[in-house]
């Protein structure tokens, strides 16, 4: 546990240089954002509640990590967001209650990743916590926001939809710069027989033929509802777009496997259906194996207006501060410097 907190840099101390230690971090942990971190202390009026329940939303390139679900080797997105709340927070990690809404797979990415945790004192402004968070985390996993949560929220079993993306790079020659975020098929493929397939998974089904072997902690009901699943084209670029009540252990990635083959034109688009019927794992396998994670990610997590309110008297919601130069006569006294100040983005406008 101490060299995992030691290589993410957040145990370091201030040194004379002014910058916060943070080896996986691309960017130091300026002297602003360290004294963001000392100002990050309850409030001195937070004596009514037991607790205080904070909701974050969370974007990160999965590359790197074994998937969101908490472990210490190898690191994943849970244990390093973790890691960094007990430092700001001071609390022991059982006593954060920090829960995310969806546990992605090794190697998948998020831009709206949903969690909460739970401090037993509340906070007069969430700006300070904010950046000291991103201040700790490394570059690839960004807290998006920031914001109070009643004590009925809950990031996971509060769920109305989620929303996955799947990308797949459909052209001879693979583009680079998509190598970490789309699947590389050098298969020129039907998208209108993609689309037509794609519809035939809409609807409550039983997805057992779409589950891989479950995890004990991953014991679900294997009926599901699919919202909608759309395949769209940029170009060489095709998005697999999905939204459902919930997903199954690779679910998501099973299905577009299958979309994939018969995109090829290597079987028919009723082949869906008869697969579904099955409800047997054995009967996909006979034509397709899961997608690579990397051309996934979870887009976001939809939740019913009551579950979003903001309790009474709470801090703003923090969307994270731009820095900015303040004005200043520096031409008229050229040795006076400028200070420097932050904003939310909204007040910049």
């Amino acid at each position: 546990m101490g060299s995992v907190a030691a290589a993410l840099g957040l145990s370091s101390p201030l040194f004379t240089n002014g910058h916060l230690s943070s080896p996986n971090n691309s960017t130091s942990l300026s002297v602003e954002d360290a004294n963001d971190l000392a100002m990050v202390k309850p409030s001195s009026t937070a004596v009514s509640l037991p607790n205080y329940k904070w909701r974050l939303l969370i974007a990160y390139d999965g590359t790197r990590y074994a998937g969101w679900q908490f472990q210490v080797s190898p690191p994943t997105i849970q244990c390093i967001v973790e890691k960094a709340l007990v430092q700001i927070t001071k609390l022991e990690r059982e006593h954060l209650h920090f829960v995310g809404a969806s546990r992605t797979d090794t190697g998948v990415h998020a831009w709206g990743q949903v969690a909460h945790f739970i401090t037993p004192f509340n906070y007069d402004s969430l700006d300070p916590i904010h950046s000291a968070l991103n201040g700790l985390l490394p570059s690839d996993i960004r807290v998006r926001e920031i914001s109070a949560a009643t004590p009925e929220f809950h990031a996971r079993f509060s769920v109305k939809s989620k929303v996955y993306c799947y990308k797949i790079y459909n052209d001879s020659i693979m583009d680079p710069f998509q190598r970490y975020y789309a699947y590389h098929s050098a298969y020129k493929l039907n998208t209108t027989a993609m689309r037509e397939a794609a519809k035939l998974f809409i609807g409550k089904h039983d997805f057992s033929a779409f589950v891989n072997t479950s995890r004990n902690d991953r014991v679900r009901d294997p009926v599901k509802t699919i919202f909608r699943f759309d395949v769209s084209e940029m170009g060489p670029l095709l998005q697999l777009e999905v939204e459902g009540s919930g997903f199954l252990y690779r679910q998501v990635r099973n299905m577009v496997a299958l979309l994939i083959q018969i995109g090829k034109e290597a079987i028919p688009t009723d082949i869906v259906l008869k697969i579904l019927a099955t409800r047997d794992r054995r009967e996909l396998a006979k034509y397709a194996l899961s997608a690579p994670p990397h051309g996934l990610c979870l887009v976001s997590v939809k939740y019913n207006e009551e579950h979003l309110m903001l309790p009474s008297e709470c801090p703003t919601s923090s969307f994270g501060r731009y820095h900015t130069i303040s004005k200043c006569s520096f031409y008229r006294n050229p040795g006076i410097a400028c200070h420097q100040s932050t904003k939310h983005p909204k007040e910049l406008h």
